[in-house]
């Protein structure tokens, strides 16, 4: 670097010591006096500063950020006073020039002189900006994110999604769902944060790229969109001042898009720029992703709720005189279905029989439980064939072998009809524990009856009970779950059939559902907090007294003794 081609009288103002500082500057210098005034520069700093001359006041020959540090040097006397070994020199301040931005660093050169050494930072400090912008979309991003997947309902993820927008990339945001025909569901939110969810009726032609957008195609860019020619509906009645700039973009969901978001500013900020319409579509796919799972959630809550109707055990009550109650306890916490199972099959009059069925699939979980409703739905079939419980057991057996599953069952069956003061059953067992009956006088007695189990062997064989059942009587079905259920005080110990037979003992004369609460609480107590199978019962009682009786919601109850 030469030296600074100024007037002879500017170089012979400049201290000595700067002819040789100068003279390998690589960067722009400027010189000026505790009075405030410029008294050299270097020749890159001449053609950066073209008015400071020597002589210039700096308030004239500089930008203010510049001229304002030199003030504070001046005014900062302390300074002056302390030794030159202890001296602090003053920070760097930063600031523009023109478009370019400079840090400048002072430098003391005598008693009445600073040099100010400028060097350009402009392209780090553009770097230091975009990283500042990253990490603000990075950050936006992440809790874009994290709100969305605190939930996993349509309308809050389509709330979360314009109202994050509208807060942090444009003035208003609206997010169109998928639709039927021309009726959309429509979020709208303002800069003020209000949202409005509502249905319109529209033609997505109306709008440039917002047809296209609804099928999943890149978006058009925002330049190509004239707001002026948007439609009223497209624009929220709170928005302020006309449109500006708009972008439209899909929100990409799992297959099939989620919807669009569109992005309104309006005259009081700058249009969307290449960049901000980028992370639009970033933004766009985040939320995309969220609102489409949101909907695919709620698409098979909707269908488990309906398949749930089928699997999950029925309410029981009395009928024909005859009360029945069921209970049943899923293996998992979180679980309502599994492999244990219970129907009542109402006859059609009193004279007919009401058919009971407990049943245990091997296994448990919902491919238990799909099994399960197989089964169900096979007796629910059969049950005009419930006089002869062989038969129906064999052609359920034929059925179950007829599926590719290595899956089998075990049943119980009760055909029940109230005979004047009693109650007649005809019980049988397919590979199931043996009900039990408790008696009047306290005693609990299995019923007579054993056979093979259902789905696993070609033929199925079976013998059935024939039991009378007095008033205050009751008979009990039950899965092996309870009987397996393993607790007590050393934890490992099964509840076992003699517990629960001293349990039945002292329900004569109980209320059916009574009966199905004491042993469901017996055995859960028995558990405490350990795992347990699937555990279902169903009890069979006959009244003591004389009651109105429910039949089978259609027919008038009757009293019976």
């Amino acid at each position: 670097m030469t030296a600074p081609k100024q007037a002879d009288a500017t170089t012979r103002a400049a201290p000595a010591a700067l002819a040789e500082a100068w003279a390998g500057a690589p960067h722009p210098v400027l010189v000026a006096d505790d009075g405030g005034r410029v008294t050299a520069t270097n020749e890159v700093g001449g053609l950066l500063l073209p008015r400071a001359t020597h002589g210039m006041p700096l308030a004239e020959a500089v930008p203010k950020w510049l001229a304002d540090a030199h003030a504070r040097l001046i005014d900062d006397g302390s300074r002056l006073a302390l030794p030159a070994q202890t001296r602090r020199e003053p920070d760097v301040v930063r600031g523009g020039i023109g478009e370019r931005s400079f840090e400048a660093r002072p430098a003391r050169l005598d008693g009445r002189h600073w040099a100010w050494w400028l060097a350009e930072d402009t392209h780090r400090r553009a770097a230091e900006d975009e990283l500042r912008a990253e990490r603000r979309r990075t950050a936006l991003l992440a809790d874009v994110s994290q709100q969305l997947l605190a939930s996993l309902n349509v309308e809050r993820c389509m709330e979360v999604t314009a109202t994050m927008a509208a807060g942090h990339l444009c003035d208003a945001a609206l997010v169109i769902a998928p639709g039927r025909g021309n009726v959309y569901p429509v979020t709208f939110t303002g800069p003020a944060g209000e949202v409005t969810h509502t249905t319109l009726t529209v033609d997505l032609a109306e709008v440039p790229g917002l047809s296209e957008a609804m099928q999943g195609f890149p978006p058009v860019p925002s330049r190509w969109i004239d707001p002026s020619v948007l439609p009223e509906w497209a624009v929220p009645a709170h928005f302020t001042g006309p449109v500006c700039s708009v972008v439209i973009t899909p929100l990409p969901g799992h297959g099939v898009p989620a919807g669009v978001l569109m992005l309104l500013r309006s005259t009081d900020r700058s249009a969307f720029t290449e960049a901000e319409e980028l992370f639009a579509r970033i933004f766009a796919a985040r939320a995309g992703a969220a609102v489409s799972a949101a909907r695919l959630y709620a698409e098979q809550s909707s269908i488990s709720r309906t398949l749930m109707r089928d699997l999950l055990p029925p309410a029981l009550h009395a009928v024909h005189g005859v009360e029945f109650a069921g209970g049943y306890i899923a293996a998992g916490p979180d679980e309502r279905i599994g492999g244990d199972f219970y129907d009542v099959h109402a006859g059609q009059s009193s004279e007919d029989e009401t058919l009971a069925v407990l049943g245990d699939v091997c296994g448990k979980g919902l491919e238990a439980a799909a099994l399960t409703g197989k089964i169900r739905n096979t007796v629910q079939a059969l049950r005009s064939m419930g006089d002869d419980h062989q038969r129906l057991l064999g052609l359920l057996n034929e059925s179950l072998l007829q599926n590719e599953h290595t899956r089998f069952a075990t049943l119980a069956l009760a055909s029940v009809v109230r005979r004047g003061n009693g109650v007649d059953l005809r019980v049988t067992s397919a590979g199931h524990p043996q009900p039990l009956i408790a008696r009047a006088d306290g005693t609990v007695t299995e019923a007579e009856t054993k056979g093979t189990l259902i789905g696993a062997l070609p033929d199925v064989t079976s013998t059935t009970a024939h039991i009378r059942l007095k008033p205050g009587e009751v008979c009990l079905l039950f899965s092996d779950g309870i009987l397996e259920a393993t607790g007590g005080p050393t934890g490992t110990e099964m509840f076992g059939q003699e517990r629960l037979s001293r349990a039945l003992s002292e329900c004569f004369g109980m209320m059916a559902e009574a009966v199905v609460e004491r042993v469901q609480m017996l055995a859960t107590q028995w558990v405490g907090r350990g795992a347990h199978d699937d555990m279902a019962v169903v009890a069979i009682a006959v009244p003591r007294h004389q009651h109105l009786s429910a039949v089978d919601g259609h027919t008038r109850g009757r009293y019976t003794g």
